[in-house]
């Protein structure tokens, strides 16, 4: 992570893409597992982390909440989901289905906090010239 205020919103976004990378891990091995006996699918809890983090900072404004956060506690983090839950009879608890379109708008998540990671870069480039 770079330490300066010019990149605070970068470093957000960085955690952010991070995030969703493990999720579109976890994901995948939801689906690898999907015939698994017994396998219940994991997910990503990241956006409501980062939220309370943005939150605890007591500012009022989303620029000074961005400059302040503690980014050592927005973590990504695995969990079991719905670890009583089996709607199949070998208790496995993965929707293939459900599991794919999570797949795509994951996707599609990573590549708009890529994409805004590069717009801040290009930003840096037109002020610095």
């Amino acid at each position: 992570m770079i330490n300066t205020n010019v990149f605070d919103y970068v470093n957000i976004l960085d955690k952010a893409a991070d995030a969703a990378w493990t999720r579109n891990e976890t994901i995948a091995n939801n689906i690898a597992n999907a015939s698994t006996p017994n396998y219940k699918r994991q997910d990503v809890s990241f956006e409501s982390n980062l939220q309370k983090a943005l939150l605890a900072t007591g500012e009022d404004s989303l620029g000074n909440m961005v400059k302040n956060v503690n980014l050592n506690k927005v973590e990504a983090n695995v969990y079991t989901d719905a670890k009583n839950f089996s709607y199949r009879l070998d208790g496995n608890n993965v929707d293939i289905d459900t599991e794919n379109v999570a797949m795509a708008e994951n996707q599609i998540k990573y590549q708009g906090l890529i994409n805004s990671i590069n717009n801040q870069f290009k930003n840096l480039q037109i002020v610095m010239k």
